[in-house]
């Protein structure tokens, strides 16, 4: 296996956290300009006055930056030390389709259950992915 095809699922969630942060300021600036919130509503964050439709794409965006900061890293540690191998960029892929599904699920109908299971789901591969590593570093 290519070392460098492990940092195509990095740059690829990456890339998708990047196009999730752009939802922020359209949704953003098309409520300012409805009326439905004033700038001053994102002085601290965002107050109690803005809707949901406004406020999912920052809670979504916080939630790329947070467990999948432990993928980055996992990846990362397959790159340096070489140990990558097919079933371990399938898993990469994997947890990559996992969480922009989460992110479809979470910006569109959001529901809960969906949502969640999808959660569950990317974080059972992600933790496969660090016990792989584990194993692949242990022999």
């Amino acid at each position: 296996m290519n070392d460098t095809a492990m940092l195509n699922p990095v740059i690829a969630l990456a890339l998708w956290t990047q196009g999730v942060l752009g939802l922020l300021p359209l949704r953003r600036f098309r409520a300012c300009f409805r009326r439905e919130v004033e700038i001053d509503d994102f002085k601290f964050g965002e107050s109690a006055r803005v809707p949901a439709s406004v406020s999912l794409p920052n809670r979504n965006y916080m939630n790329l930056l947070e467990v999948p900061l432990l993928f980055y890293v996992v990846c990362l540690c397959f790159y340096v030390t070489h140990l990558g191998e097919p079933l371990v960029l399938v898993g990469a892929w994997t947890y990559v389709g996992l969480r922009a599904l989460h992110s479809v699920v979470h910006l569109s109908y959001n529901k809960v259950m969906h949502r969640l299971s999808v959660f569950a789901l990317s974080n059972f591969v992600l933790l496969a992915l660090w016990l792989r590593l584990w194993w692949r570093v242990s022999a």
